[in-house]
């Protein structure tokens, strides 16, 4: 399995753990990935519980089973927008005084 990273979009379902069977899946935007692994094959998760439209609906604490976890959509690659990496910043213009 790939690394988890902030923004994925996770499916959590009876395959992560035995609690999330039936209507107790849920779809979770990652926020981020406990630094300990607890047990071998287990993992923490911190992410939001989304709804059916997409909207955050509460912020979860989850422990799941590495393997089980299917990612729906990779969060996209972090881009710089509008300025090139180490741009040079520009001279403002000059103002004109007024007396």
């Amino acid at each position: 399995m790939n690394a988890l990273n902030p923004g994925d979009l996770l499916l959590i379902g009876p395959a992560c753990s035995p609690q999330f069977t039936g209507d107790r899946a849920l779809r979770l935007r990652l926020v981020s990935v406990g630094e300990i692994d607890p047990y071998s094959g287990w993992m923490w998760l911190t992410g939001y519980v989304l709804d059916v439209r997409g909207d955050a609906t509460a912020k979860r604490e989850l422990y799941v089973q590495r393997a089980g976890i299917v990612v729906e959509r990779r969060a996209p690659a972090p881009t710089l927008v509008g300025r090139k990496p180490y741009a040079k910043p520009r001279p403002r213009p000059a103002r004109a005084r007024t007396a």
